[in-house]
C-alpha cells in the first residue's frame, strides 16, 4: 500500500508593492526625560528660548534666595531666643545653687562657732540658703530634660541637699548641748557639702555654661549664612547680566520690571546684612559682657565663700582638722585681674580691697588661735562685727556685680534677635515679589517674538 503525503502549496509571492507598504521596524524607545532635555537644550538656539531658559533661572535663583533667607532668620531668632530662654537661665540657676549651698556651708558653720543657741541672724540666713537652692532646683529641673547629665545632676542635689539639712541639724542640736560630737556632725556636713553637692552644682554650671557656648554657635547660624551668601552673590550677578544682555539684544537701555527687582533684591539684601550684622555685634557684647563676666564672677564668689568656711570650720574642729591648706588654695585661685571682668572694674577693685580687709583679719584670726592659743579670742574675731560686717559687703559687691552683669546679657540679647522674626517672612515676600517683576519683565520681551 502506498502512502501519499500531502505537500504544502507553495507560499504566495506578494508583489512589490505590497512588499514597499509594509510597515517600518518601530523606532527605538526614547525616555521622555531625555526628550525633555533635548527640548530644553534646544531653547538655546534661538532668542525666544534663551528668555526663557533666563527667566526660569531667575525664578529659581530667587524663590530658593527667598527661602534660605527666612530659614536663616528663623534659625538665628530660635538659637538667640533659646540662649535667653533656656541656656542663660539654667546658667543663672546653677549659679544661684552653687552659691547658696557654698553660703549655706559658710553660715552654718559660722553659726556652730557661737555655740548654744544659735544667732538669729545666722540661722535665718542659713534657712534662705537652702531655700534658694531648693527654689532654684525647681526651676533648673524644668530647663533639663530628665535623662540628661544635666537632669541626673538636678536629681542628686535633691536627695543630697535633704541629708546635708539633716547632718547640719544634728550638729546644732549635739552642738547645743555642749557635746563636741556636734563638730563631727558638722564636719560630714561640710564633706557632703563639699564633696558631692557642691562639684554636682559645679558640674551644672560646667553644663550650663557649655549650653551657652552652643547657644551661641546656633544663633550665629554660619553655615545658614553661608548658602544665604552663595544665593545673593548668584543672584545678584544674575540680575546684573540678565539686564546687560537684555539691553545690548533689544537695544533698551533699561528693562524696568528688572530695575525694580533688582531694588527688591538690594532691599532684601540691605535688610539681611543690618540685621544680621547687628545680631552678631550684640551676641559678642552679650558674651563678653554678660555669660563670661557672669561664669568669672560667679567663681569668685564661692571662692570667697570656701575661704570663710574653711576658717569656721578650721576653728570649730579645734585642732583636730586644719582647713588652712584649702583657705590658701582657695585665695590664690581667685582672679580680680581677669580681663573678662573689665565691664565691671568698678565692683571688681572694691571687691580687691573688702577681700585684702578680709584676709588681714583672717591673719589675725589664726595668730590668736594657732599662735597665742587666745581660742575663744579668735572664735569672737571670726564671728564679730569687723569680719561679718567686711565679709557680707564683699560677697554684697560681688552680687551686685553679677546682676549688673545678668541686666547687660539679657538686654543685648534682647536687642540680638531684634527684627529677626519679621526678616522671617520679609524675606520669602520679598524674593516672591522680585521673582515676580522679572517674569514680567522678561514676558514683555517675549511677547515681542510672537
Amino acid at each position: 500500500m502506498t502512502t501519499v503525503l500531502a505537500q504544502r502549496p507553495p507560499e504566495r509571492q506578494r508583489p512589490p508593492e505590497e512588499q514597499k507598504q509594509r510597515p517600518a521596524a518601530a523606532s527605538p524607545y526614547s525616555p521622555p526625560s531625555r526628550g525633555l532635555l533635548r527640548r530644553v537644550s534646544g531653547l538655546r538656539h534661538h532668542s525666544p528660548g534663551r528668555l526663557q531658559l533666563i527667566l526660569a533661572a531667575l525664578l529659581a535663583l530667587g524663590l530658593l534666595t527667598g527661602l534660605v533667607g527666612g530659614l536663616t532668620a528663623h534659625a538665628a531668632s530660635a538659637g538667640t531666643a533659646g540662649l535667653g530662654d533656656r541656656a542663660q537661665p539654667l546658667l543663672v540657676e546653677a549659679e544661684t545653687i552653687y552659691t547658696a549651698l557654698a553660703d549655706a556651708d559658710t553660715t552654718a558653720a559660722q553659726a556652730f562657732l557661737a555655740g548654744g543657741l544659735e544667732p538669729a541672724t545666722l540661722t535665718e540666713r542659713y534657712n534662705g540658703d537652702l531655700a534658694r537652692a531648693g527654689t532654684a532646683l525647681t526651676r533648673a529641673a524644668r530647663l533639663v530634660p530628665d535623662d540628661s547629665a544635666a537632669g541626673r545632676a538636678v536629681e542628686g542635689l535633691s536627695t543630697g541637699i535633704a541629708k546635708y539639712s539633716a547632718l547640719v541639724a544634728t550638729a546644732r542640736a549635739t552642738n547645743r548641748q555642749g557635746l563636741p560630737l556636734g563638730a563631727s556632725y558638722l564636719s560630714a556636713a561640710s564633706q557632703l557639702s563639699r564633696d558631692t553637692l557642691q562639684p554636682q552644682a559645679e558640674a551644672l554650671f560646667r553644663i550650663a555654661a557649655g549650653e551657652i557656648d552652643e547657644g551661641y554657635d546656633a544663633a550665629r547660624s554660619s553655615w545658614w549664612l553661608i548658602l544665604l551668601l552663595v544665593l545673593v552673590v548668584a543672584l545678584g550677578a544674575a540680575l546684573f547680566w540678565t539686564q546687560i544682555y537684555l539691553s545690548r539684544t533689544t537695544h533698551r537701555t533699561f528693562n524696568v520690571p528688572l530695575v525694580a527687582a533688582t531694588g527688591l533684591f538690594a532691599l532684601l539684601v540691605l535688610a539681611t546684612g543690618t540685621l544680621f550684622a547687628n545680631q552678631r555685634a550684640r551676641l559678642e557684647s552679650a558674651a563678653r559682657q554678660g555669660s563670661a563676666p557672669v561664669e568669672s564672677l560667679a567663681r569668685m564668689r564661692i571662692l570667697v565663700l570656701t575661704e570663710r568656711a574653711d576658717e569656721a570650720l578650721t576653728l570649730a574642729a579645734r585642732g583636730s582638722a586644719d582647713r588652712e591648706a584649702d583657705f590658701d588654695r582657695a585665695t590664690a585661685a581667685i582672679d580680680f585681674d581677669d580681663a573678662r571682668l573689665s565691664s565691671v572694674r568698678r565692683y571688681v577693685e572694691q571687691a580687691r580691697t573688702l577681700h585684702q580687709s578680709y584676709l588681714a583679719t583672717h591673719d589675725e584670726v589664726r595668730r590668736l588661735d594657732a599662735e597665742g592659743g587666745d581660742y575663744d579670742g579668735a572664735v569672737a574675731l571670726a564671728v564679730g562685727d569687723r569680719a561679718t560686717t567686711t565679709f557680707n559687703d564683699l560677697t554684697g559687691t560681688l552680687d551686685q556685680a553679677i546682676t549688673d552683669r545678668k541686666t547687660a546679657f539679657t538686654g543685648e540679647i534682647g536687642d540680638a534677635g531684634a527684627g529677626l522674626d519679621l526678616l522671617t517672612v520679609l524675606a520669602p515676600l520679598l524674593a516672591l515679589a522680585a521673582c515676580t517683576l522679572a517674569a514680567i519683565g522678561i514676558r514683555a520681551r517675549l511677547e515681542e517674538y510672537r
